[in-house]
């Protein structure tokens, strides 16, 4: 089969079957995308004609271009092309897997970057307080920080979602579903927002029954959410950087340090293992440790 029909068949499988997000999809797109063109370049455009050896050429190529890749570009890269060759040899479109021997490269171990509490109470108060997208402002930042939810999974989100109730269903990666509690200060803003904001904004656009909308009327896109993240954190003066996850870091971050157990805390984030939420127990070590340091009459 030509590759390109390949890499059709591949995306198909991963949007329908799969159901992973237009954000990840696009992402395999784009690595697969430049993969074929370089394949094409060297005359391979057929599934049988690639090779372990020419796989691990692309491989080394990349490694080794300027300026160097990130490793975690690479691991992306090296994840996409596996994918799509293992699926083509589980399907009989190949007749083996030549990506097989194909390894990732070791990536440095990154702590997650955490606000501190105070940071986080200055970005949340951060939106004007009675300016109408201030009031949709601050309910959305209220909502990542008391959920710990995703930003794509926020503006996902629909009235009904939010209407009545202390718990919030959540749809993740894969469209799984998990619950969350909603504490006082998200209900307050959400209320807020959705009896005295939200039904203007709705006459400004078509009719939706996403729960965060724009200037509008619109849907708010992923990217919108980001910039109100990064406008509130430029007001709030915090000169670290803050990222469309950070709120999720520091919800995650601080159960922990009040003592949460950490397989509630993987249940509360959605993640499918504990290994991934652990990252955040070295986090709260640290904090032990310097607590420690300064505290005890005998720790130096």
């Amino acid at each position: 089969m030509r590759l390109e029909r390949a890499l059709d068949a591949y995306l198909r499988h991963v949007t329908i079957e799969r159901g992973l997000s237009d954000h990840t999809v696009a992402a395999y797109r784009r690595d697969l995308v430049g993969y074929l063109e370089w394949l094409d370049e060297r005359g391979v455009v057929e599934t049988q004609d690639v090779t372990p050896a020419v796989i691990a050429a692309f491989g080394a190529e990349r490694a080794s271009a300027e300026p160097p890749p990130a490793a975690s570009s690479l691991a992306r890269l090296q994840s996409s092309v596996r994918g799509l060759h293992r699926f083509l040899a589980r399907e009989g479109i190949a007749d083996a897997d030549p990506s097989q021997r194909l390894r990732p490269p070791k990536q440095a171990r990154r702590l997650p970057k955490a606000l501190t509490v105070d940071q986080v109470e200055r970005l949340l108060a951060a939106p004007s307080g009675e300016d109408p997208i201030g009031i949709r402002d601050r309910a959305l930042l209220e909502l990542l920080y008391a959920t710990g939810a995703r930003v794509s999974e926020a503006v996902q989100l629909d009235v009904d979602d939010v209407q009545t109730g202390d718990v919030l269903r959540l749809r993740g990666k894969g469209d799984k579903e998990r619950i969350v509690p909603v504490g006082s200060y998200a209900r307050a803003a959400l209320d807020a927002y959705l009896t005295r904001v939200r039904p203007d904004l709705a006459t400004r656009g078509r009719a939706t029954p996403r729960l965060f909308l724009g200037a509008r009327g619109a849907p708010l896109s992923r990217q919108s959410a980001w910039l109100v993240i990064q406008a509130a954190a430029e007001k709030a003066q915090i000169e670290a950087h803050v990222s469309p996850h950070t709120l999720r870091h520091s919800f995650a971050t601080h159960l922990l340090q009040g003592g949460a157990d950490v397989r509630v805390v993987q249940e509360l984030l959605g993640h499918a293992s504990v290994a991934t939420t652990q990252i955040y127990t070295h986090v709260t070590v640290d904090t032990l440790r310097d607590v420690y340091v300064t505290s005890h009459p005998r720790a130096r």
